[in-house]
């Protein structure tokens, strides 16, 4: 049993991913240490393993706070009453656009999920499946309203998803920038095209 309060450990272990993102993009997710946290919260290193068991802890819940909000984001835009098509475009334009600034634009938090992806944490295949429910719910809905043409949702979700890879996947958006190939706009009028009612 924890001698520190549910609410005063969830509120710690905010305050330290706080510290922990600052720190990962100031100088990098590498050489940021726990002690490096701790001097900044002004605790010992011990007092932050009260609230995160490893490094790597602190690093996933990162990850997840960052990936948290991509997923808000999109629920958002499910939630609306725009039609299917339109709510689809602005999904996958939105999940590429929120990816690319927290991660591409910065080389150092690129880093941290660079490593990530490398390391199969479970908050990145958890992050993904969750885009991938989304992007579902919206063809599940054009298929019901007949703007879609979906027999089978779920792999119809998975195959948009793969086909965005290189505009959702931060390391690729960053591979990928001076590559040729299609444009944001150009990747989604074929996912729109592949979905659209037949005959």
């Amino acid at each position: 049993m924890s001698l520190v309060p549910d609410t005063v450990e969830a509120d710690m272990q905010a305050r330290i991913i706080v510290v922990a993102e600052k720190l990962f993009r100031e100088i990098g997710y590498q050489k940021t240490t726990v002690a490096d946290i701790a001097k900044v919260m002004r605790m010992s290193p011990a007092n932050v393993y009260r609230f995160f068991d490893s490094k790597k802890s602190i690093n996933a819940a990162v990850a997840r706070r960052l990936m948290g909000e991509v997923e808000d984001a999109a629920r958002i835009i499910v939630a609306t009453y725009e039609p299917a098509p339109q709510r689809l475009r602005e999904l996958l334009a939105s999940i590429h656009r929120m990816n690319a600034e927290r991660y591409v634009g910065d080389s150092k938090l690129h880093e941290m999920v660079a490593i990530a992806m490398e390391e199969s944490w479970d908050v990145c295949t958890a992050h993904m499946e969750m885009i991938t429910v989304n992007i579902a719910e919206v063809i599940a809905d054009g298929t019901a309203t007949g703007e879609f043409h979906a027999p089978d949702v779920p792999l119809a979700a998975m195959c948009a998803c793969t086909a965005m890879l290189r505009f959702f996947h931060p390391q690729m958006i960053a591979q990928c920038a001076d590559k040729p190939g299609p444009t944001l706009e150009q990747m989604i009028d074929f996912v729109l095209a592949g979905l659209a009612p037949r005959g």
